[in-house]
């Protein structure tokens, strides 16, 4: 199963017909595609559902009728404990980025983060989870990848927000903090800190 998330309501990805029953069910072609994403961007539905009975096919089927774009990105612990955030697009996010030709997940999530926020020294811990959202770019829907990593630094310079990316902000923040970051940014973010102490 996978859960793509339309703003903040669920595309579900399934190969169990079980799973199917809370929501609209859609087929996995284009058009069908298209209206699933925009009656959730539309707040229409609260989820759908496509359902495809292989489960290694589905993603490749769904990923030929939406572009995909693979990004990734850090959940940066200091010192301290504390976690990295930044701030845009009125919300608390993760440092993340597209990946670029040539270029490893690692070395783009490392890059990513350190362009996005300027903290250097970064080392990669372990991977997290792949999260999936759906964005529009120049009118067409695109579907966006995004693996991430934990990773640990013991920055303690200047925090610098990267202006072409629009971010207003960076910050670190203590569980207390992070809890209420989590209530203003995205379910695929949330998602990251589930099960964890900040919760």
């Amino acid at each position: 199963m996978y859960k793509v998330f339309v703003n903040d309501a669920p595309l579900v990805l399934t190969n169990k017909l079980s799973e199917t029953v809370n929501g609209e069910y859609f087929l996995l072609n284009e058009s069908a595609i298209n209206n699933a994403i925009d009656a959730l961007a539309k707040k229409k539905l609260q989820a759908a559902y496509i359902y495809h009975p292989n489960h290694e096919e589905i993603l490749k089927k769904f990923t030929k009728k939406i572009p995909l774009e693979v990004a990734a990105g850090g959940v940066v612990t200091n010192k301290q404990g504390k976690v990295l955030f930044i701030y845009r697009n009125d919300k608390w996010d993760l440092p993340k980025g597209r990946l670029d030709k040539g270029e490893t997940l690692e070395e783009c999530a490392l890059r990513e983060v350190e362009e996005e926020t300027g903290v250097q020294g970064l080392k990669i811990e372990n991977f997290l989870k792949t999260t999936y959202h759906v964005f529009k770019k120049g009118g067409t829907y695109k579907l966006k990848e995004v693996h991430w990593y934990a990773m640990q630094t013991s920055y303690k310079g200047k925090l610098v927000g990267q202006k072409s990316e629009k971010i207003e902000k960076v910050k670190w923040k203590g569980p207390h903090k992070i809890k209420k970051a989590l209530e203003n940014s995205y379910t695929n973010i949330r998602i990251l800190f589930e099960g964890d102490k900040f919760h």
